[in-house]
Protein backbone atom coordinates (compact mmCIF):
# COMPACT_ATOMS: atom_id res chain seq x y z
CA UNK A 1 0.00 0.00 0.00
CA UNK A 2 1.32 3.48 -0.57
CA UNK A 3 2.26 5.88 2.03
CA UNK A 4 2.45 9.74 1.77
CA UNK A 5 2.29 12.23 4.09
CA UNK A 6 1.86 15.91 3.17
CA UNK A 7 3.48 18.71 5.95
CA UNK A 8 0.87 21.07 5.52
CA UNK A 9 1.35 23.37 8.54
CA UNK A 10 3.47 23.92 11.54
CA UNK A 11 6.84 22.23 9.95
CA UNK A 12 8.17 26.01 9.83
CA UNK A 13 6.91 27.41 13.12
CA UNK A 14 4.91 26.50 16.36
CA UNK A 15 1.42 27.30 15.31
CA UNK A 16 -1.42 26.55 12.28
CA UNK A 17 -0.71 22.71 12.54
CA UNK A 18 -2.33 20.36 9.75
CA UNK A 19 -0.89 17.12 8.63
CA UNK A 20 -2.49 14.91 6.03
CA UNK A 21 -1.54 11.24 5.55
CA UNK A 22 -2.18 9.19 2.24
CA UNK A 23 -2.76 5.31 3.04
CA UNK A 24 -3.52 3.44 -0.53
CA UNK A 25 -6.69 5.94 -1.72
CA UNK A 26 -7.74 6.98 2.00
CA UNK A 27 -6.99 10.17 3.23
CA UNK A 28 -6.88 11.14 7.13
CA UNK A 29 -6.09 15.03 7.59
CA UNK A 30 -4.49 15.41 11.46
CA UNK A 31 -5.15 19.52 13.12
CA UNK A 32 -6.20 22.67 10.94
CA UNK A 33 -4.83 24.83 13.32
CA UNK A 34 -4.40 29.05 13.48
CA UNK A 35 -0.97 30.57 13.72
CA UNK A 36 -2.68 33.30 16.25
CA UNK A 37 0.29 35.50 16.96
CA UNK A 38 0.10 36.45 12.81
CA UNK A 39 -3.03 37.59 13.71
CA UNK A 40 -2.23 39.05 16.74
CA UNK A 41 0.15 41.54 15.26
CA UNK A 42 -2.70 43.29 13.36
CA UNK A 43 -5.24 45.34 15.38
CA UNK A 44 -8.60 44.74 15.50
CA UNK A 45 -8.76 41.61 13.26
CA UNK A 46 -11.78 39.51 13.48
CA UNK A 47 -10.66 36.14 11.86
CA UNK A 48 -14.84 34.96 12.08
CA UNK A 49 -14.98 37.59 9.24
CA UNK A 50 -12.10 36.99 6.80
CA UNK A 51 -12.02 34.37 4.12
CA UNK A 52 -9.34 31.87 4.10
CA UNK A 53 -7.66 32.91 1.34
CA UNK A 54 -6.75 35.97 3.10
CA UNK A 55 -5.73 34.17 6.46
CA UNK A 56 -3.07 31.76 4.45
CA UNK A 57 -1.61 35.27 2.93
CA UNK A 58 -1.16 36.38 5.89
CA UNK A 59 0.51 33.14 7.54
CA UNK A 60 -2.33 32.32 9.86
CA UNK A 61 -3.74 29.26 8.47
CA UNK A 62 -2.47 26.53 6.65
CA UNK A 63 -2.21 26.59 2.98
CA UNK A 64 -3.84 23.36 2.09
CA UNK A 65 -3.34 23.67 -1.49
CA UNK A 66 -0.77 20.90 -1.61
CA UNK A 67 -3.98 18.54 -0.33
CA UNK A 68 -4.53 18.66 -4.17
CA UNK A 69 -1.56 16.56 -5.28
CA UNK A 70 -2.78 13.99 -2.67
CA UNK A 71 -4.63 10.96 -5.06
CA UNK A 72 -7.21 9.78 -2.72
CA UNK A 73 -10.20 10.61 -0.87
CA UNK A 74 -10.17 12.55 2.86
CA UNK A 75 -11.83 10.23 4.95
CA UNK A 76 -11.70 12.35 8.30
CA UNK A 77 -10.83 15.64 9.91
CA UNK A 78 -9.13 14.59 13.20
CA UNK A 79 -7.87 17.38 15.72
CA UNK A 80 -6.19 16.11 18.33
CA UNK A 81 -6.93 18.44 20.98
CA UNK A 82 -8.71 21.66 21.91
CA UNK A 83 -5.90 24.11 21.56
CA UNK A 84 -6.08 27.05 18.48
CA UNK A 85 -2.87 26.31 16.62
CA UNK A 86 -4.66 22.93 16.76
CA UNK A 87 -8.36 23.64 15.75
CA UNK A 88 -8.57 27.57 14.90
CA UNK A 89 -8.67 26.87 10.95
CA UNK A 90 -11.39 24.38 10.92
CA UNK A 91 -14.32 26.91 10.56
CA UNK A 92 -12.36 28.12 7.71
CA UNK A 93 -11.06 24.63 5.93
CA UNK A 94 -13.08 21.82 6.77
CA UNK A 95 -16.20 22.53 4.27
CA UNK A 96 -13.80 22.05 1.35
CA UNK A 97 -13.88 18.45 2.77
CA UNK A 98 -16.42 15.81 2.54
CA UNK A 99 -15.18 14.16 5.46
CA UNK A 100 -16.54 14.27 9.04
CA UNK A 101 -14.60 15.92 12.32
CA UNK A 102 -13.50 13.16 14.65
CA UNK A 103 -12.57 14.47 17.71
CA UNK A 104 -12.64 13.81 21.48
CA UNK A 105 -15.59 15.16 23.53
CA UNK A 106 -14.12 18.38 25.16
CA UNK A 107 -12.64 18.66 21.58
CA UNK A 108 -15.54 18.65 19.88
CA UNK A 109 -17.20 20.87 21.90
CA UNK A 110 -14.55 23.35 21.55
CA UNK A 111 -15.09 23.02 17.74
CA UNK A 112 -18.78 23.46 17.67
CA UNK A 113 -17.91 26.90 19.44
CA UNK A 114 -15.53 27.37 16.66
CA UNK A 115 -18.15 26.77 13.51
CA UNK A 116 -20.77 28.84 15.42
CA UNK A 117 -18.86 31.69 15.69
CA UNK A 118 -17.93 31.56 11.71
CA UNK A 119 -19.49 33.90 9.81
CA UNK A 120 -17.75 33.54 6.43
CA UNK A 121 -18.43 29.77 5.45
CA UNK A 122 -20.62 27.16 6.55
CA UNK A 123 -19.44 24.29 7.70
CA UNK A 124 -21.67 21.04 7.62
CA UNK A 125 -19.17 18.17 8.47
CA UNK A 126 -20.05 15.73 10.73
CA UNK A 127 -19.04 15.90 14.33
CA UNK A 128 -17.77 12.39 15.52
CA UNK A 129 -17.05 11.92 19.51
CA UNK A 130 -14.68 9.31 20.06
CA UNK A 131 -12.81 8.76 23.22
CA UNK A 132 -9.39 7.93 24.25
CA UNK A 133 -9.01 4.12 23.18
CA UNK A 134 -11.45 4.10 20.39
CA UNK A 135 -11.08 2.63 17.27
CA UNK A 136 -12.87 3.98 14.01
CA UNK A 137 -12.74 1.97 10.45
CA UNK A 138 -11.10 4.09 7.31
CA UNK A 139 -11.23 1.46 4.95
CA UNK A 140 -10.72 -2.25 5.17
CA UNK A 141 -7.44 -2.43 6.40
CA UNK A 142 -6.75 0.96 7.55
CA UNK A 143 -8.29 1.73 10.85
CA UNK A 144 -8.40 5.11 13.36
CA UNK A 145 -7.17 4.91 16.62
CA UNK A 146 -6.79 7.23 20.02
CA UNK A 147 -4.62 6.79 22.47
CA UNK A 148 -4.65 9.09 25.62
CA UNK A 149 -2.14 11.29 26.34
CA UNK A 150 -1.56 14.19 29.14
CA UNK A 151 -1.24 17.92 28.05
CA UNK A 152 -1.82 21.51 29.36
CA UNK A 153 -5.69 20.71 28.15
CA UNK A 154 -8.17 17.95 28.85
CA UNK A 155 -8.75 14.99 26.72
CA UNK A 156 -6.19 14.91 24.24
CA UNK A 157 -5.30 12.57 22.16
CA UNK A 158 -2.37 11.01 19.90
CA UNK A 159 -4.05 9.48 16.56
CA UNK A 160 -2.99 6.64 15.50
CA UNK A 161 -3.49 5.22 11.42
CA UNK A 162 -2.88 1.68 11.52
CA UNK A 163 -2.11 0.61 7.82
CA UNK A 164 -0.58 -3.00 6.49
CA UNK A 165 2.84 -1.40 6.12
CA UNK A 166 2.68 -0.45 9.54
CA UNK A 167 1.09 2.58 12.56
CA UNK A 168 1.61 6.04 11.52
CA UNK A 169 1.53 8.00 14.98
CA UNK A 170 0.61 11.81 15.05
CA UNK A 171 2.46 12.41 18.23
CA UNK A 172 2.19 16.10 18.98
CA UNK A 173 1.27 17.96 21.73
CA UNK A 174 2.03 16.09 25.13
CA UNK A 175 4.08 15.31 28.19
CA UNK A 176 4.77 12.09 30.33
CA UNK A 177 2.78 12.55 33.29
CA UNK A 178 1.90 9.51 35.54
CA UNK A 179 -0.02 11.88 38.41
CA UNK A 180 -2.10 14.36 35.98
CA UNK A 181 -4.44 16.66 38.23
CA UNK A 182 -7.17 16.18 36.01
CA UNK A 183 -8.05 12.94 33.66
CA UNK A 184 -6.10 9.55 33.10
CA UNK A 185 -2.08 9.02 32.97
CA UNK A 186 -0.61 8.94 29.51
CA UNK A 187 -1.48 5.38 27.93
CA UNK A 188 2.42 4.24 27.89
CA UNK A 189 1.20 0.55 28.27
CA UNK A 190 -0.60 1.21 24.60
CA UNK A 191 2.26 2.98 23.38
CA UNK A 192 4.59 -0.05 23.60
CA UNK A 193 2.13 -2.47 22.25
CA UNK A 194 1.97 -0.63 18.96
CA UNK A 195 5.39 -0.48 18.90
CA UNK A 196 5.89 -4.11 19.13
CA UNK A 197 3.66 -4.17 16.53
CA UNK A 198 5.56 -2.13 14.68
CA UNK A 199 5.49 1.39 13.71
CA UNK A 200 5.98 2.93 9.99
CA UNK A 201 6.38 6.48 10.76
CA UNK A 202 6.15 8.65 13.79
CA UNK A 203 5.64 12.36 13.12
CA UNK A 204 7.19 14.13 16.62
CA UNK A 205 6.38 17.26 18.81
CA UNK A 206 9.34 19.50 18.65
CA UNK A 207 8.29 22.39 20.77
CA UNK A 208 11.13 21.79 23.58
CA UNK A 209 13.28 19.86 21.75
CA UNK A 210 16.34 21.63 23.08
CA UNK A 211 15.42 21.92 26.95
CA UNK A 212 17.68 19.38 28.76
CA UNK A 213 15.87 16.92 31.00
CA UNK A 214 12.10 15.44 31.57
CA UNK A 215 8.75 17.73 31.82
CA UNK A 216 7.43 17.33 35.39
CA UNK A 217 4.02 16.47 35.60
CA UNK A 218 1.24 19.11 36.55
CA UNK A 219 1.54 17.52 40.41
CA UNK A 220 4.82 19.90 40.45
CA UNK A 221 3.14 23.08 38.86
CA UNK A 222 0.28 22.72 41.42
CA UNK A 223 2.58 22.41 44.69
CA UNK A 224 4.48 25.47 43.11
CA UNK A 225 1.33 27.29 42.64
CA UNK A 226 -0.19 26.18 46.57
CA UNK A 227 3.06 27.36 48.04
CA UNK A 228 3.36 30.80 45.96
CA UNK A 229 -0.81 31.43 46.99
CA UNK A 230 -0.28 30.68 50.29
CA UNK A 231 2.74 32.79 50.59
CA UNK A 232 0.22 35.97 50.15
CA UNK A 233 -2.08 34.77 52.58
CA UNK A 234 -1.49 37.45 55.09
CA UNK A 235 -1.31 40.18 52.13
CA UNK A 236 -4.19 42.67 51.98
CA UNK A 237 -4.01 44.10 49.13
CA UNK A 238 -5.07 42.63 45.46
CA UNK A 239 -3.46 39.30 44.15
CA UNK A 240 -4.34 38.47 40.87
CA UNK A 241 -3.81 35.41 38.34
CA UNK A 242 -3.13 34.51 34.57
CA UNK A 243 -2.93 31.43 33.14
CA UNK A 244 -3.39 29.91 29.66
CA UNK A 245 -7.70 29.49 29.71
CA UNK A 246 -7.55 26.02 28.41
CA UNK A 247 -5.60 25.00 30.98
CA UNK A 248 -8.25 23.65 32.96
CA UNK A 249 -6.07 21.80 35.86
CA UNK A 250 -4.55 24.60 36.87
CA UNK A 251 -7.45 26.85 36.75
CA UNK A 252 -8.47 24.39 39.11
CA UNK A 253 -5.57 24.43 41.07
CA UNK A 254 -5.70 28.63 41.62
CA UNK A 255 -9.23 28.15 42.55
CA UNK A 256 -8.69 25.69 45.73
CA UNK A 257 -6.09 27.61 46.10
CA UNK A 258 -7.98 30.56 46.46
CA UNK A 259 -9.95 29.48 49.04
CA UNK A 260 -7.75 28.08 50.84
CA UNK A 261 -6.93 31.57 51.79
CA UNK A 262 -9.78 32.73 52.41
CA UNK A 263 -10.26 34.46 48.98
CA UNK A 264 -13.17 34.42 46.43
CA UNK A 265 -11.77 33.59 43.36
CA UNK A 266 -13.75 34.63 40.02
CA UNK A 267 -12.72 33.64 36.04
CA UNK A 268 -12.77 36.80 33.95
CA UNK A 269 -12.37 37.17 30.46
CA UNK A 270 -14.56 35.35 27.20
CA UNK A 271 -11.75 32.29 26.83
CA UNK A 272 -11.62 31.55 30.79
CA UNK A 273 -15.42 31.40 30.57
CA UNK A 274 -15.68 29.53 27.30
CA UNK A 275 -13.28 26.59 28.34
CA UNK A 276 -14.12 26.65 32.25
CA UNK A 277 -17.66 26.73 31.41
CA UNK A 278 -17.30 23.78 28.66
CA UNK A 279 -15.50 21.75 30.86
CA UNK A 280 -17.91 22.20 33.68
CA UNK A 281 -20.45 21.50 31.86
CA UNK A 282 -19.34 17.99 30.07
CA UNK A 283 -18.22 17.05 33.79
CA UNK A 284 -14.56 16.95 33.25
CA UNK A 285 -13.86 19.34 36.53
CA UNK A 286 -16.15 20.33 39.25
CA UNK A 287 -15.55 24.01 40.44
CA UNK A 288 -17.54 25.36 43.54
CA UNK A 289 -21.52 26.32 42.92
CA UNK A 290 -20.75 29.86 43.18
CA UNK A 291 -17.61 30.63 41.13
CA UNK A 292 -18.66 33.52 39.12
CA UNK A 293 -17.13 32.97 35.66
CA UNK A 294 -17.57 36.42 33.64
CA UNK A 295 -17.06 36.63 29.53
CA UNK A 296 -18.59 39.88 28.08
CA UNK A 297 -16.31 43.36 29.04
CA UNK A 298 -19.54 45.01 30.98
CA UNK A 299 -20.19 41.98 33.25
CA UNK A 300 -16.19 41.69 34.28
CA UNK A 301 -16.11 45.19 34.48
CA UNK A 302 -19.12 45.11 37.33
CA UNK A 303 -17.42 42.38 39.02
CA UNK A 304 -14.20 44.70 39.24
CA UNK A 305 -16.12 47.45 40.23
CA UNK A 306 -17.57 44.87 43.29
CA UNK A 307 -14.20 43.50 44.07
CA UNK A 308 -12.69 47.67 44.45
CA UNK A 309 -16.22 47.93 46.79
CA UNK A 310 -15.69 44.71 48.99
CA UNK A 311 -12.20 44.77 49.03
CA UNK A 312 -9.73 43.37 47.15
CA UNK A 313 -8.31 42.04 49.77
CA UNK A 314 -11.13 39.05 49.42
CA UNK A 315 -10.78 38.16 46.17
CA UNK A 316 -8.40 36.53 43.54
CA UNK A 317 -9.39 37.29 39.79
CA UNK A 318 -7.93 34.34 37.48
CA UNK A 319 -8.26 36.44 34.04
CA UNK A 320 -6.66 35.80 30.15
CA UNK A 321 -3.74 38.06 29.34
CA UNK A 322 -0.58 35.38 30.21
CA UNK A 323 1.01 36.56 26.80
CA UNK A 324 -0.02 40.03 27.04
CA UNK A 325 -2.62 40.21 24.06
CA UNK A 326 -3.46 43.85 23.46
CA UNK A 327 -7.04 42.83 24.27
CA UNK A 328 -6.93 40.62 26.90
CA UNK A 329 -8.03 41.21 30.44
CA UNK A 330 -4.80 41.58 32.07
CA UNK A 331 -3.15 43.97 29.50
CA UNK A 332 -6.55 46.24 29.59
CA UNK A 333 -5.83 46.58 33.80
CA UNK A 334 -1.99 47.25 33.21
CA UNK A 335 -3.40 50.00 30.84
CA UNK A 336 -5.64 50.90 33.91
CA UNK A 337 -9.12 50.11 31.24
CA UNK A 338 -10.86 48.49 34.01
CA UNK A 339 -11.92 49.70 36.97
CA UNK A 340 -9.69 47.25 38.93
CA UNK A 341 -7.13 49.56 40.12
CA UNK A 342 -3.35 47.69 40.79
CA UNK A 343 -1.46 49.95 43.58
CA UNK A 344 2.03 49.44 44.81
CA UNK A 345 2.97 45.72 46.15
CA UNK A 346 -0.39 44.11 44.09
CA UNK A 347 0.85 40.61 43.13
CA UNK A 348 0.48 38.95 39.50
CA UNK A 349 1.01 35.28 39.04
CA UNK A 350 1.61 34.81 35.78
CA UNK A 351 0.77 30.42 35.67
CA UNK A 352 1.92 29.93 32.27
CA UNK A 353 5.35 30.89 30.46
CA UNK A 354 5.72 32.76 27.43
CA UNK A 355 5.13 30.91 24.11
CA UNK A 356 8.78 31.20 22.61
CA UNK A 357 7.64 33.09 19.79
CA UNK A 358 8.36 37.28 19.01
CA UNK A 359 5.25 38.58 18.81
CA UNK A 360 4.28 36.60 22.24
CA UNK A 361 7.87 37.45 23.68
CA UNK A 362 7.18 41.68 23.01
CA UNK A 363 3.55 41.78 23.72
CA UNK A 364 4.54 39.66 27.51
CA UNK A 365 7.08 42.16 28.10
CA UNK A 366 5.16 45.44 27.32
CA UNK A 367 1.82 43.65 29.83
CA UNK A 368 4.58 43.02 32.65
CA UNK A 369 6.25 46.65 32.25
CA UNK A 370 2.82 48.31 32.45
CA UNK A 371 1.62 46.09 35.46
CA UNK A 372 5.20 47.43 36.92
CA UNK A 373 4.54 51.25 36.44
CA UNK A 374 1.80 50.48 38.15
CA UNK A 375 3.74 49.11 41.10
CA UNK A 376 2.62 45.26 40.85
CA UNK A 377 4.72 42.42 41.68
CA UNK A 378 5.61 40.09 39.14
CA UNK A 379 5.47 36.12 40.07
CA UNK A 380 6.76 34.43 36.60
CA UNK A 381 6.83 30.88 35.55
CA UNK A 382 4.69 29.15 38.44
CA UNK A 383 4.51 26.50 35.40
CA UNK A 384 5.16 23.43 33.64
CA UNK A 385 5.15 22.67 30.08
CA UNK A 386 2.69 19.93 28.51
CA UNK A 387 5.30 19.07 26.09
CA UNK A 388 8.08 16.49 26.26
CA UNK A 389 11.36 17.68 27.25
CA UNK A 390 14.72 15.58 25.76
CA UNK A 391 14.14 12.86 27.80
CA UNK A 392 10.75 12.86 27.42
CA UNK A 393 11.68 12.48 23.17
CA UNK A 394 13.84 9.88 23.64
CA UNK A 395 11.68 8.02 26.09
CA UNK A 396 8.91 7.91 23.24
CA UNK A 397 11.31 7.33 20.61
CA UNK A 398 12.61 3.62 22.09
CA UNK A 399 9.36 2.94 23.20
CA UNK A 400 7.89 3.27 19.70
CA UNK A 401 11.20 2.38 17.40
CA UNK A 402 9.60 4.00 14.39
CA UNK A 403 10.99 3.19 10.59
CA UNK A 404 11.05 6.93 9.77
CA UNK A 405 10.68 9.57 12.18
CA UNK A 406 8.93 13.37 11.15
CA UNK A 407 10.16 16.48 13.78
CA UNK A 408 7.38 18.74 13.67
CA UNK A 409 5.85 21.62 15.90
CA UNK A 410 8.69 23.77 15.30
CA UNK A 411 11.20 26.13 12.90
CA UNK A 412 14.15 24.63 11.97
CA UNK A 413 16.39 26.37 14.93
CA UNK A 414 13.93 24.61 16.99
CA UNK A 415 14.51 21.01 15.27
CA UNK A 416 18.26 20.50 16.29
CA UNK A 417 18.07 19.00 19.08
CA UNK A 418 15.89 16.64 17.94
CA UNK A 419 17.80 15.79 15.39
CA UNK A 420 20.82 14.88 17.35
CA UNK A 421 19.05 12.79 19.58
CA UNK A 422 17.79 10.98 16.57
CA UNK A 423 21.01 10.62 14.77
CA UNK A 424 22.37 9.35 18.06
CA UNK A 425 19.27 6.75 18.03
CA UNK A 426 21.13 5.33 14.25
CA UNK A 427 18.33 7.73 12.20
CA UNK A 428 19.98 9.39 8.87
CA UNK A 429 18.77 12.88 7.81
CA UNK A 430 17.37 12.68 4.62
CA UNK A 431 16.81 8.73 5.00
CA UNK A 432 14.72 7.58 7.61
CA UNK A 433 14.68 11.11 9.52
CA UNK A 434 12.72 13.50 7.57
CA UNK A 435 13.59 17.47 8.65
CA UNK A 436 10.83 18.81 5.96
CA UNK A 437 8.84 22.35 5.73
CA UNK A 438 5.27 23.58 4.87
CA UNK A 439 3.68 22.43 1.47
CA UNK A 440 5.59 19.23 1.56
CA UNK A 441 5.03 15.35 0.30
CA UNK A 442 7.19 12.62 2.06
CA UNK A 443 6.30 9.65 0.24
CA UNK A 444 7.24 6.48 2.49
CA UNK A 445 6.30 3.61 0.60
CA UNK A 446 5.64 3.53 -2.97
Amino acid sequence: MEIEIATIGGYEEVGRQMTAVRAGENVVIFDMGLNLSKVLIHDNVQTEKMHSLDLIDMGAIPDDRIMSELEGDVQAIVPTHGHLDHIGAISKLAHRYDAPIVATPFTIELVKQEIRDEEKFGVENDLVKMDAGGRMSISADVELEFVNVTHSVIDAINPVLHTPEGAIIYGLDKRIDHTPVIGDPIDLDRFREIGREGVLCYIEDCTNANTKGRTPSERVARAHLRDVIHSMADYQGGIVATTFSSHIARVKSIVEFAQEIDRTPVLLGRSMEKYSGTAERLNFVEFPEDLGMFGHRQSVDRTFKRIMQDGKENFLPVVTGHQGEPRAMLTRMGRGETPFEIEDGDKVIFAARVIPEPTNEGQRYQSENLLKMQGARIYDEVHVSGHLSQEGLYEMLDTLRPQHVIPAHQNMKGYSGYVDLCRDQGYTLGEDLHVTRNGNLIQLVD
